[in-house]
């Protein structure tokens, strides 16, 4: 089953990465190993059906392989590695409202059984849930029937990850007043803010919790502190506007927030062991060589 998956994906992926015409549906499909890239997930979830890829989040990594499934709860900064390939995925953004409405309709709704705040959760893969993701795939091989079933076999695998070991992390990330909940309200609000001063009451306002209770939760769940958080996502920005752009280190750090170029340029080098310069340069030369794919992500929200 799992290689029928893989073969649909590979079959409708003609580069590294490919938004569909199926709507909330990505497709990776990586044939060589490249360096590790950075990349911004918002809430998604990743079907490996060959390969595997590492992931990093703050303080965290692990490995995800063929057969498993990676559910990503909050907009996330990530470094991703591949570490076997050829490496098949297939990406569902989560539509909370469809996802609110499968939880209406199973039999034993009703409060959601307490469960960390995971900003990222794996399990296997059961047959059901595969089958059902290869027949979304597949639907790119009959593009009249898109419309009419695509939302019905969406609705189909989130109540079977309802049914799965991800249950319990998708009820509370689909409630707005859970903890859960307030914290990926936080998580999106520092990322739509990340260029702006921010302070830990500021953000605690938002997140409707005491600033003790927000680093407890928030680490928790990203092994990184709200500040730490926003930094990761400048210093990610900052690289990729050095990578893609005709931009100085000084320019690039005032566009990302950044008060002192000195302060950039330091924080820059701890965070990736060159200054932002060289780092850039050497991106160019590992790109002209085939080892970057700096470009590459998994969700179509994903920021590259």
């Amino acid at each position: 089953m799992l290689d029928r998956l893989a073969h649909a994906i590979a079959r409708h992926c003609p580069g590294l990465w490919s938004q569909t015409a199926v709507p909330k549906l990505t497709l990776v499909a990586l044939d060589e190993l490249v360096d590790p890239i950075e990349v911004t997930y918002e809430p998604m979830i990743c079907f490996i059906a060959d390969g595997a890829k590492r992931t990093a989040v703050g303080e965290r990594s692990w490995i995800t392989p063929r057969g498993e499934m990676a559910l990503f709860t909050l907009d996330l900064p990530v470094t991703a590695a591949f570490e076997k390939v050829p490496y098949r995925t297939a990406v569902m953004r989560i539509d909370s409202d469809v996802l609110a409405s499968v939880q209406l309709e199973l039999a034993e709704s009703g409060p959601p059984s307490p469960a960390a705040v995971a900003a990222a959760v794996t399990a296997p893969m059961s047959p059901e849930v595969v089958d059902a993701v290869t027949r979304w795939v597949q639907l790119l091989d009959s593009p009249e029937d898109i419309g009419p079933l695509a939302p019905r076999i969406e609705t189909e695998i989130l109540y079977r990850l309802l049914r799965s070991p991800l249950g319990p992390v998708l009820r509370q990330w689909s409630l707005a007043d859970s903890t859960a909940g307030r914290i990926r309200t936080t998580a999106r609000w520092i990322r739509d803010h990340y260029t702006e001063p921010l302070g830990i009451d500021e953000i605690s306002e938002v997140a409707r919790m005491s600033p003790a209770t927000l680093h407890r939760h928030f680490k928790a769940a990203t092994g990184m502190s709200p500040l730490r958080f926003q930094k990761h996502l400048r210093l990610q920005e900052a690289r990729r506007l050095l990578f893609s752009r005709d931009m100085t280190a000084a320019q690039v750090a005032q566009e990302v927030g950044y008060v002192s170029a000195t302060q950039f340029n330091r924080e820059y080098r701890r965070a990736y062991g060159l200054p932002p310069g060289q780092d850039a340069a050497q991106l160019r030369t590992r790109l002209t060589e085939g080892r970057e794919a700096p470009l590459l992500h998994d969700g179509s929200g994903a920021k590259p």
